[in-house]
Formats: C-alpha cells, structure tokens, sequence
C-alpha cells in the first residue's frame, strides 16, 4: 500500500478515537506518538500498540487532537505554539464554535484544520479502540478561507490512508448536517430509553430488535454527549423543534382518533419516515435499494454462524445487510438476512435444502 502520511504524527488524547487513529496508523509503519492528561491512560494505549512517548528530539509533522469538545479549542491553540512547523487537526464532533474561538486566538490558524471522522462506538476509552474503526466512514474535512491547502492535503491524506472516504465542508456546513443525522438521535434515542428506567420488568421481557435499534445509542458516555450537544445548540434546535412539533401533532391525532383527519395525520407521519429512510445512502453509498429479508432461525452454539455464511456463499448468494436478534427465553436466534429481490427464491431453497429453519 502506498501510504500518503509523511512524518511523524502526534496524537493528543488517547481515548477511543486517539487509540483507534494510532492503531490505523501503526499498522501502515507510520511513526506516531501519544500524549493523555491521564498518565495511566497514556501508558495503557501505548502499550496496546497505539503509538510511543513524546521525546525532546522528536520532529512532529501532525498533531491530532482527540480531547473531549470542551478543551479541544485550547488544545488546538495550545499545539499550534507547541508545534511551530506541525499541521493540527481535530477530531470533535462540533466544528464552528472551536474555530470561533481559534481564530480569536494569536495562534497561527493557517495551520489548523478541524476535521471529524463519523466513526464511533457506544464504549469508550482506549480499551475500546480498532484500527479498522474508520475503514469505509465518511471523515469531514472542514475547509475555511485563510486555511493553508498543503494542510487540508495533508490531512486528507491521513484520513485516506486509514481507509476512511472524505469529505470537505465548511464547519457551519458540518454542524448543520450533523445536528440531524448525529445529535437529534442521540437525544430522541436517549429519552426514549429513558421510559425504560421505571417500565415494569414484564414488559421488558417483550423488548425485541426494534427497541434495541432504537435506543441502542443511548448506551453512550452523557458527558461527553452533554459538551456536544450545548456547543451545537443552535444548529440542533430547528432539527428538535420540527420533531417537537410534527410529534406534538400526532399526540393530538391519537388523543381523538375518531376525530375528522386524524387517521390521515398519523398516516402521512408514518408515510413521511417512508419517503425518509428511503433517501439514506445504501450500500456502497448508491441509493438505497429495497432488499429482500429471509429470516433464518440459528441454534445459539458455537460456528452456526459459520456454517450459515458458508452455505449461502456457496450458493453463490451475495449478502447485502445483515441482523441478529436473540429470542427472549430460547436458546436461538434469528438472522435476518437481506439479499437482493432475484435470488430471494434461491436462498430459500438452499436453506431448506441443508435443513435450516425459515422465520415467516
């Protein structure tokens, strides 16, 4: 592989997106060094192969940022004094008011570029880190007037060659679209798990897969999700209060459902998450495609798992999308597997054919 990042590269915090950067980068050979404000945290990414020590004859080339939203604009400024020659980026989740308060600063901002890699997991910490973990994503570069373009390269470069795909936007580009496709889940997912505190525990023996898609973000660090969202307020209101309202609205309609229209309010609500989910990017980034979905009932033992990719494989069956769910008080589960809508047919009568048990 012809690896684009030159030098070495610093990484200040070593949580989940500092070790994961670290790793990715490790494996191409690229020289990387790890700095945390926790000495145990250092220690503990360094030796799981995220980077090494800092030392005085170092010639940094890069520093990551990869410190919580509330400091990150303090630690940008502060590396771009440390590191007179080093290119800075950043990897928070909110672009515009850290480069508000960047540029304020006397620091030379011509060197820094705000980035962020849509890549995460609901744990985090160096323990947590992968290097694969921006294999595919999309990795924002936040490009602004007075930024030096061998910067954004250079940055872009990186963001390459650890197998994300990029994309540049400006910060206020940037916050706007993740206020609607990062943090207005985060918030709708977490209030709706927040009903499961005082639920009664009968109830919850019936959770399936639609609650735990839904709230499965809600497992996420509060703290951090509280810095991100009060630093994007103004972009993420407009998103909450259009929800308010459209919500708000079918309260009403449920409130009087024999009422005039009211059936035709909760059905255009319902039609409308339709038309939505069906503009998302699918496979490959191509528009999203319509699959068909065999559900396949899979003993909870060890290679069952195996013996099922394998025999859909040799059936010459490609798998576009994958989900398993575990049945509630049985020792199986269900994956769900979604082909395309032609070879529907033939996967059926593969499975059949080896003994496998169909859902539906």
């Amino acid at each position: 592989m012809n690896v684009r990042t030159k030098g070495q590269i610093h990484i200040i915090g070593a949580g989940l997106l500092g070790t994961s950067i670290g790793l990715s980068l490790r494996n191409l050979n690229v020289d990387v060094s790890l700095e945390d404000s926790s000495p145990a945290v250092q220690s503990l990414a360094i030796d799981f192969g995220a980077g090494r020590k800092l030392t005085s004859e170092d010639n940094v080339s890069m520093v990551i940022v990869c410190v919580p939203p509330d400091v990150t604009a303090t630690t940008i400024i502060s590396a771009l004094n440390r590191f007179p020659d080093a290119i800075v980026t950043d990897v928070a989740s909110v672009k515009a008011a850290i480069l508000t308060e960047v540029q304020a600063s006397a620091a030379d901002r011509a060197r820094y570029v705000g980035s962020h890699p849509m890549a995460g997991r609901e744990k985090g910490g160096a323990l947590s880190g992968r290097p694969d973990l921006f294999v595919g994503r999309p990795w924002v570069i936040a490009v602004e007037e007075n930024t030096k373009e061998t910067a954004v390269d250079a940055v872009e470069k990186l963001a390459l060659d650890i197998g994300a795909t990029t994309i540049r936007l400006s910060a206020e580009e940037h916050d706007r679209a993740v206020a609607l496709i990062s943090h207005t889940p985060q918030v709708v997912s977490s209030l709706l798990a927040s009903r499961l505190v005082e639920a009664d525990e009968f109830d919850l023996a019936l959770a399936g897969q639609g609650v735990r898609d839904t709230t499965r973000i809600a497992a996420s660090d509060p703290k951090l999700w509280l810095q991100i969202l009060s630093m994007n307020s103004q972009q993420l209101l407009p998103v909450l209060r259009d929800y308010q309202n459209e919500l708000a609205e079918v309260v009403s309609a449920l409130e009087n459902v024999s009422g005039s229209g009211s059936l035709a309010k909760i059905g255009n609500a319902l039609e409308r998450g339709n038309q939505g989910i069906a503009r998302l990017p699918g496979k490959h980034g191509t528009r999203n495609t319509s699959y068909a979905q065999v559900v396949v009932m899979i003993d909870d033992k060890p290679g069952e798992l195996a013996r099922l990719f394998n025999e859909v494989g040799a059936a010459q069956v490609n798998i576009e999308d994958l989900k398993l769910d575990h049945a509630t008080g049985a020792q199986v589960g269900l994956v769900e597997v979604s082909v395309m809508p032609a070879a529907e047919e033939k996967l059926i009568a593969t499975l059949r054919a080896n003994g496998w048990k169909l859902a539906g």
